[in-house]
């Protein structure tokens, strides 16, 4: 794959950033453009190792050697198909991924990877801007009737693939807008929202129908989707966040990450925001707590806002430089990543546990107290190392517990696993006949292309689970839920 001798000619180069002055004073991506030339190098790099870990590496199964072979040759359209052909969303993924496959790459045993995602990205942008990508209705119709739950990247990767397959498609998303944690968690300057809108857009000329601000379980009752769909499948996330049970966690100006991000993806989308409600860096001195993927996406929002300063601690020892040699390759390393975000600013601290919070008598939260601790799992506390820092803005990132369970989980009724999870069999089925789950719902917090495989492979289930059913016919119109109307409005 690729030129045989790539690997050895060129080495790893990716798309340079924006300078840090420039981008921090917007909402844009941060990436530049880079030449085809250069990315046809990339490419070429790709070797021909025989057994090509990076698609094990992906949770799509992405199949990388393909297409990174077709990018050096020039031959970008059926890059495009390929790429489409187990993802359907790359670019997406192609922005926001961590990319496992690269930390699986042969060639990354000793030397750097592939530059997997950048091409990612560039083959599914370049077969946008040709019109390569457009809808693929499918000829044929079922008769019937899947409700998705939820317009994240897992609802949206099965509504793609039941549409395609022939069934009447309806998702329900509880926002003013489609796209889940893609449209209201991740911020613009990773993944600019008009890229949501063009690929639904293509979802919607597929036959896909949306209905927004529809809350199953509060505004959309449960109990009519089970009447009137033939199979639901549930993708609403796992949005049940990890709180800091501690002294003065009452006090005002101390918020959970998706309490911040969503606000400003909000601004950035012309809306305004209720000046009570209102959540502000500007001006402020932050701490965030987490030092995850979603500490980062708070950490660069931060900046952009213009704070007196940005704290970021996390209670986890520092990661090595390099390559742990308790995750050697092809495992996903135990390294320090430094984010675009971290590029930026801010001061990261780790192996920090927050104790409490005192404030002024106004109730606003004034100091974060702390204590350095040891290793895990005990991260006992370390004596004599006790410290407080001043604090006007608290954002608790510290991940997940999985799916909010009082509303649609309750009232449907299906059992959870002992994480809190929706449970389910090999088929995605839940404990409730006919009611599926897919993505964070059903596995817990995790990544982007994740959620589109559990998508997919949940699509899969419902389908056969469909046309197993005596009264399949694939000769019969779609039948629309005669509730849609009622219940979109």
């Amino acid at each position: 794959m690729g030129k045989t001798t790539g690997f050895m000619e060129y080495s790893r180069e990716l798309a340079p950033r924006r300078p840090v002055l420039e981008r921090v004073n917007d909402w844009f991506e941060i990436y530049q453009d880079f030449p085809e030339s250069k990315l046809r190098e990339q490419g070429a790099r790709c070797m021909d190792c025989g057994v090509p870990f990076c698609q094990t590496g992906c949770p799509v199964n992405n199949l990388i050697p393909d297409w990174n072979d077709l990018v050096y040759r020039g031959r970008w359209q059926e890059a495009a198909r390929q790429l489409h052909a187990t993802n359907n969303f790359p670019e997406f993924t192609g922005r926001i991924c961590p990319a496992p496959c690269e930390a699986s790459c042969v060639l990354g045993i000793n030397q750097p990877p592939v530059a997997i995602k950048q091409n990612e990205k560039n083959i599914v942008e370049r077969g946008f801007l040709e019109g390569w990508i457009r809808p693929e209705p499918s000829r044929i119709r079922t008769g019937k009737c899947v409700a998705i739950v939820g317009s994240g990247p897992a609802g949206l990767a099965a509504a793609q693939q039941l549409c395609r397959a022939g069934h009447g498609v309806v998702v329900y998303e509880k926002a003013d807008r489609v796209g889940g944690l893609l449209r209201y968690g991740i911020p613009q300057f990773k993944l600019e929202k008009h890229i949501i809108d063009r690929r639904i857009e293509q979802m919607m000329a597929e036959g896909v129908k949306f209905v927004t601000n529809a809350e199953v379980g509060k505004t959309v009752p449960v109990e009519a989707l089970m009447q009137e769909f033939d199979a639901i499948v549930l993708a609403g996330g796992a949005e049940q966040p990890r709180d800091l049970r501690v002294p003065g966690r009452e006090l005002k100006g101390i918020h959970f990450a998706m309490e911040f991000l969503p606000q400003q993806n909000k601004r950035c989308q012309g809306d305004s925001i209720d000046s009570g409600m209102e959540i502000l860096a500007t001006g402020k001195r932050v701490v965030i707590i987490g030092g995850g993927d979603t500490g980062a996406d708070c950490l660069g929002t931060c900046h952009r806002q213009k704070p007196i300063s940005v704290h970021q601690f996390e209670i986890m020892p520092k990661p090595p430089d390099d390559r742990s040699p308790l995750t050697p390759w092809p495992l996903w390393p135990m390294q320090l990543r430094t984010e675009a975000a971290h590029e930026e600013g801010g001061i990261r601290d780790w192996s920090i546990a927050t104790t409490s919070f005192s404030g002024n008598e106004s109730g606003s939260v004034q100091k974060l107290h702390a204590v350095r601790v040891g290793p895990p799992p005990k991260f006992e506390p370390i004596p004599d190392t006790e410290f407080s820092i001043d604090v006007d803005l608290v954002l608790i990132a510290m991940g997940f517990l999985g799916p909010v369970r009082n509303g649609m989980i309750e009232r449907l009724g299906v059992q959870l696993d002992k994480r809190g999870n929706v449970a389910t069999d090999q088929h995605y089925m839940s404990s409730v006949p006919g009611v599926f789950a897919a993505g964070d719902m059903r596995r817990g917090q995790s990544l982007v292309v994740w959620a589109i495989s559990e998508g997919r492979k949940a699509a899969a289930s419902v389908d056969a689970y469909l046309n197993s059913s005596a009264t399949s016919d694939r000769s019969q119109p779609t039948r629309e839920p005669r509730r849609l109307q009622e219940l979109a409005s």
